[in-house]
């Protein structure tokens, strides 16, 4: 199943254009967050980036 529901990134109102806002013009996104599953093999690299963790960094780096 697809999302149709679009949030704009400028001004936050929803829309179902996948385009643009229609109030604002600006860049709209999927304002759902992806779906939890136990087996998540991309759990590494969302981490790195939202972190910035390289391999070897962690909690020791910082200070």
């Amino acid at each position: 199943m697809r999302w149709l529901m679009r949030k704009c990134v400028n001004c936050g109102r929803y829309t179902l254009r996948q385009d643009k806002c229609p109030i604002c013009g600006s860049e709209v996104r999927v304002p759902h967050p992806p779906r939890f599953s136990p087996e998540d093999k991309y759990v590494l690299y969302r981490l790195k980036a939202k972190y910035g963790l390289d391999k070897g960094q962690g909690e020791a780096g910082k200070g």
